[in-house]
């Protein structure tokens, strides 16, 4: 029909430059956030693109479900404000028939949601994870980005390295503050270094041409050696990546293989994106009325906190079965069933209001009425 197509193209229209708007918003505050975490030796300086990405991932299923839900409110809301609705439903025509244009716009919607929440974003949250462990596990002193303080893994040393002698592993002007179990404290140094693996996997970071001063800092007789090469250790054989993954970087199949508390809390949210992108864009229909003669600003802000408690309430009940206080089969249905419930209500309360048997209506037809007699008169 000319209407459905007519409004597949509004909603898509909008739609893209609602997602445009929440993606530009999105990756402009995780770039903010990534790029502190580089500044302060978090994650690598070389990584801080590819990690946008898997953020940007990581969020995309929350931004296509905000996208489809205002969507639909706008156009609604929209037609309302332009006194569209009064034709529509002079025409003889019910909100109903708004479902199927709208289940046509959504039904993909709802599916690349669910690809997203299922496949990509565990993906991008492995990756994001390998990326983290890849980089702690790092020699310290390839950590260290020149001209800052950096504290070691361990924390009970400090560096301080002032600039990088062109090869990757060799660095100029050390400070390094090393803080010992029995209280003294070891200041080394160096003009140079540079790491070294022994036979046996071991790092050691080996200084050139420096000084080393032991003591306590609270007492005055300290210890003074010079060196031609001094070697630190930094870190002992090289092991695997630590095979511990947050349950939100597990593939599905991994969750339902091993469906512990945490596991479960997962896939329950997992489930739960793709039908809030489904139900917040039918709930969007009833909820889009507007007085054409007054502001949209109220309506709009309702149906906003709507969609906040429908997503709170989906994390509680997720909390709860993490916690082991519900279980899954009983938590992962009644929130989405409430706001069907909640759907279908407002679809007959809207339906009944439009109809030309309500009171309201035949109210405002008798006032009408009394009116064009009056003027006659």
């Amino acid at each position: 029909m000319i209407f459905e197509r007519a409004l597949r193209r509004e909603l898509i229209s909008i739609a893209g430059a609602v997602f445009t708007t929440l993606f530009t918003i999105t990756v402009t505050i995780l770039l903010i956030k990534i790029l502190g975490q580089a500044a302060g030796g978090r994650i690598a300086s070389q990584d801080v693109v590819a990690m946008l990405g898997f953020a940007a991932l990581a969020y995309s299923p929350y931004m296509l479900i905000l996208t489809g839900f205002i969507s639909v409110l706008l156009v609604i809301t929209r037609s309302y404000q332009d006194s569209e609705m009064v034709v529509w439903f002079a025409s003889g025509q019910g909100l109903t028939r708004w479902i199927r244009p709208v289940l046509s716009f959504g039904v993909p919607v709802m599916i690349l949601t669910g690809l997203l929440s299922f496949i990509v974003t565990p993906w991008a949250n492995g990756q994001s994870t390998e990326f983290r462990e890849r980089f702690a596990k790092r020699e310290d002193i390839a950590r260290v980005s020149p001209g800052r303080f950096q504290e070691s893994a361990s924390s009970d040393r400090v560096f301080f390295v002032e600039g990088v002698s062109g090869e990757a592993d060799k660095v100029r002007n050390i400070f390094v503050n090393t803080r010992q179990p029995n209280g003294q404290t070891s200041v080394v140094v160096a003009k140079e270094g540079m790491m070294e693996i022994d036979r046996n996997g071991d790092k050691f970071l080996v200084l050139q041409k420096g000084r080393r001063y032991d003591g306590v800092p609270t007492q005055s007789d300290f210890q003074m050696m010079e060196f031609e090469r001094y070697g630190l250790l930094v870190s002992h054989q090289s092991q695997a990546l630590a095979g511990d993954t947050s349950a939100g970087a597990l593939p599905t199949m991994a969750l339902l293989a091993n469906p512990d508390r945490f596991n479960r809390g997962e896939l329950l949210w997992r489930i739960a994106t793709p039908l809030m992108a489904l139900l917040l864009m039918l709930l969007a229909i009833p909820l889009g009325f507007v007085n054409p003669r007054g502001g949209r600003s109220a309506n709009l802000i309702v149906a906003l906190m709507l969609a906040i408690l429908y997503s709170n309430m989906i994390s509680v009940v997720r909390v709860a079965v993490i916690q082991d206080k519900l279980s899954f089969i009983v938590g992962w249905w009644p929130v989405h069933a409430v706001v069907l419930l909640a759907t279908v209500s407002l679809f007959a309360w809207r339906i009944n209001v439009n109809s030309p048997w309500h009171p309201l209506m035949l109210w405002a037809r008798m006032r009408r009425g009394s009116i064009r007699r009056q003027a006659q008169a």
